[in-house]
C-alpha cells in the first residue's frame, strides 16, 4: 500500500513527502525536474498531461494533482495524524482560504518565473522586468498572508498543519526567506519551527538542504 510522488528535491512536491513522512504512509518518489528540459517533463506524461509536479498515484492507482488538493487529500485521509482542521473545527474556514490563497497568488508565480519568455516573448529586458515585478508580487502576497492572520506556535495555533509545511516549503522559494522574514516576521519565525521539527530534520536535508 504505497503512494507514488511524482516530483523533486526543492520543488512543490516536497511539502506533500514532508506530509507523508509524517503521516507515516510508505511512498515512493519518481524525480522528475520539469523545469529542466522535455525528458523530464515527458516523465510525468502519462499520469499528469500537463506534464506537471507534483502528481500523486495513491495506492488504489488513483491520481491527484495540485499541490494543495493533494495536502488536504492527505489530511483527510489520514485524520489520525491530525494535519488539518476537521469539518466544524472553528479554524477550517482559515486553513481553506490560505490553502487556496498560497497556490493561487503566490505558487502561480512560478510558472511565469520559470520560463518568463511565456509572458514576455524573447525580449530579455521584458523577462528580467517580469522576474522583478513577479518577485516583487510574490512578497506583497506575503505580506498581505501575514497582515490577515495570527500565528501561534503555527499558522492555524498550537497544533501543525499541512499549512504550515506548505508555507515552510513556498517560502524558501524567490524572492527566499530573508525578505520573506522582512515581510512576513510572525511567519517567519513559524517556519523555522517547521524547519527544526525532529520528525522532518533529516527529510529536510535531504528534500531541501540549505
Amino acid at each position: 500500500m504505497t503512494y507514488t510522488v511524482y516530483g523533486a528535491a526543492g520543488s512543490g512536491s516536497v511539502p506533500v513527502e514532508a506530509a507523508l513522512t509524517l503521516i507515516g504512509a510508505p511512498f515512493e518518489v519518481i524525480e522528475a525536474v520539469t523545469w529542466q528540459d522535455e525528458a523530464e517533463r515527458d516523465k510525468v506524461a502519462p499520469v499528469n498531461p500537463m506534464r506537471q509536479i507534483p502528481v500523486l498515484v495513491t495506492p488504489e492507482g488513483e491520481t491527484l494533482t495540485e499541490s494543495a488538493a493533494i495536502l488536504i487529500w492527505l489530511a483527510e485521509q489520514h485524520p489520525e495524524a491530525a494535519l488539518a482542521p476537521e469539518p466544524g473545527d472553528p479554524r477550517r474556514g482559515q486553513f481553506l482560504r490560505w490553502m487556496t490563497f498560497v497556490p493561487a497568488s503566490i505558487y502561480s508565480m512560478f510558472w511565469v518565473r520559470d520560463d518568463p519568455s511565456r509572458l514576455g516573448g524573447d525580449d530579455p529586458a521584458a523577462q528580467a522586468r517580469i522576474k522583478e515585478r513577479t518577485a516583487e508580487r510574490i512578497a506583497d502576497c506575503w505580506a498581505a498572508m501575514e497582515s490577515q492572520i495570527a500565528p501561534d506556535r503555527f499558522l492555524l495555533g498550537e497544533e501543525l498543519t499541512v499549512l504550515d509545511l506548505y508555507v515552510a516549503v513556498a517560502s524558501r522559494w524567490t524572492p527566499r526567506r530573508q525578505r520573506f522574514a522582512e515581510v512576513a516576521p510572525r511567519m517567519h519565525a513559524v517556519v523555522q519551527r517547521v524547519d527544526a521539527l525532529p520528525e522532518l530534520k533529516a527529510f529536510w536535508a535531504e528534500r531541501f538542504p540549505g
